[in-house]
């Protein structure tokens, strides 16, 4: 499935650096894979860019069809935005079910009100808009320095379906981020802290770039769930110290970490104290669902950063 999803670059050489650079991994390479680590399963996720190509790939049904065609305008020039926002899409797997398949729109390109309008209209067509005003009023609230970077829709049935907006927070600490997650009605703060300190160290500090993602489902007034997600490179001296305290919050979770270190020892390209970055993101949703903790392996493809595909943007 994911070779006949894949957009035409897969099919190109790599090549010593990338001829057209993805935001997707710091040295510019289009895709990343993930492991969720709960229930008795872990579930695979890879996610990549589609590069400005058209993709094409299955729903589960026609309400998920209907809901992305629904969206997928409002995240375009017809709608007034500045440029198309990119496409990335994702493929999960936790055997024995079925593939979910998700698809997200980068906004990390336009000006901030840009992105905060084209949210709200396409939260406001898929029925979610009261949802949105409530959450958007509660950030807010949180005093810090963040900006909206994806939109994102899961291709399921109405009742598993869920759509997603991510904050990046900029120099936020361990408890600023926590004040974020805590907007989500499904959202334990003591599970949620205790998590983040594990991956932190002895740092107070979320470090640069942690993520806020708010989950919304239909029938709820409020973001549902709320998911964080930390940046190791810039909380650890290398991937060896990374792996040690994200197997130690497995290990909390009632989660064996054996498979995780063997899966990070087998993607890293020599031993882990000589690397960093290979585990970038590791997030913690604290929704009542032991060991929810997902980790983010980007592989070491260029030698070196690609120029940033991002035009400047005034955080200010």
């Amino acid at each position: 499935m994911l070779r006949a999803l894949l957009p035409p670059w897969a099919h190109e050489r790599i090549g010593p650096a990338p001829a057209q650079p993805s935001y997707v991994a710091d040295d510019g390479f289009p895709a990343e894979m993930s492991v969720n680590w709960s229930g008795g399963r872990p579930e695979l996720r890879v996610l990549f860019d589609s590069l400005g190509h058209d993709l094409v790939f299955p729903g589960e049904s026609g309400f998920a069809a209907r809901r992305l065609e629904r969206v997928h305008e409002t995240f375009t020039p017809r709608a007034g935005r500045p440029s198309p926002a990119p496409l990335w899409h994702s493929i999960a797997w936790r055997p024995p079910s079925g593939v979910v398949h998700k698809t997200y729109f980068g906004l990390y390109s336009w000006p901030h009100a840009q992105r905060e309008t084209a949210v709200a209209e396409a939260m406001a067509q898929l029925g979610l808009g009261a949802a949105w005003e409530d959450a958007h009023r509660r950030i807010e609230t949180v005093e810090g320095d963040r900006e909206i970077e994806f939109f994102a829709v899961d291709l399921a049935g109405e009742t598993r379906a869920r759509v997603k907006i991510y904050y990046r927070n900029h120099a936020a600490g361990l408890a600023e981020v926590g004040r974020v997650a805590a907007v989500a009605l499904r959202h334990d703060p003591e599970e949620a802290q205790a998590a983040y300190r594990v991956l932190a160290g002895s740092r107070a500090d979320a470090g640069e770039g942690a993520l806020t993602c708010l989950a919304f489902r239909s029938g709820v007034d409020r973001a549902a769930e709320s998911t964080t997600y930390l940046r190791l490179p810039d909380l650890a001296q290398d991937d060896q110290e990374a792996v040690e305290r994200t197997a130690a919050l497995l290990h909390d979770e009632g989660v064996d970490p054996g498979r995780f270190r063997t899966l990070a020892a087998a993607l890293a390209p020599g031993p882990l104290s000589g690397s960093r970055g290979v585990l970038e993101l590791v997030s913690y949703r604290a929704a009542g669902r032991r060991g929810d903790v997902t980790t983010y392996f980007r592989f070491p493809v260029y030698d070196r950063p690609g120029p940033s595909p991002l035009a400047p943007v005034d955080l200010a």
